[in-house]
């Protein structure tokens, strides 16, 4: 069957569902074109999609003096510990640098490596076409005002998570 093809049958099938099993289909599918991505970019330096991750976060959020471990995990929607884990081995890797807070040593601090930041200089041509493909349609303030909304599900999300948990556990 040509991807044509399935494209169209797909279309049909998700036209008969009601429009919230739509939207979390979509989302699903943008998250799995996503993480395919995440894990090409991430083979291209020897690591895992979360810990491309991780890096672009840093290389994102860092202003010379490295990011607290808190505000990356905050920021990826993940367990600080899972930031702890994957950044030993991302600094193992000397992709990464980890260092105390000047300010409170219990705060370790994240910044990256210059090999690091070469390699992700070295891919912003692909960044930057990847980027246009996927948002072309959008105006910058269509694509903030969209921004906005999905943040806003996202922490509905998160809170009606909590509440399902809550009830779960009763």
């Amino acid at each position: 069957m040509s991807v044509t093809r399935k494209d169209t049958t797909r279309q049909r099938a998700i036209e008969h569902l009601d429009i919230i099993k739509r939207f979390t289909l979509e989302i699903s599918a943008i998250n799995s074109h996503l993480e395919r991505a995440r894990q090409f970019w991430g083979r291209s330096l020897g690591v895992s999609g979360p810990q491309w991750m991780i890096l672009i976060a840093i290389s994102d959020l860092d202003k010379d003096d490295g990011v607290p471990i808190n505000v990356v995990s905050k920021l990826l929607h993940v367990d600080p510990s899972f930031v702890t884990t994957q950044s030993k081995q991302l600094e193992q890797k000397e992709l990464l640098r980890r260092a105390p807070s000047p300010a409170d040593a219990r705060v370790v601090r994240l910044s990256l490596t210059d090999k690091t930041k070469r390699h992700l200089a070295g891919l912003a041509e692909q960044h930057k076409a990847f980027k246009k493909t996927v948002f072309e349609e959008f105006s910058e303030p269509e694509l903030a005002e969209f921004t906005a909304k999905l943040s806003m599900l996202t922490n509905r999300l998160e809170k009606a998570c909590l509440i399902v948990a809550m009830e779960a556990e009763a």
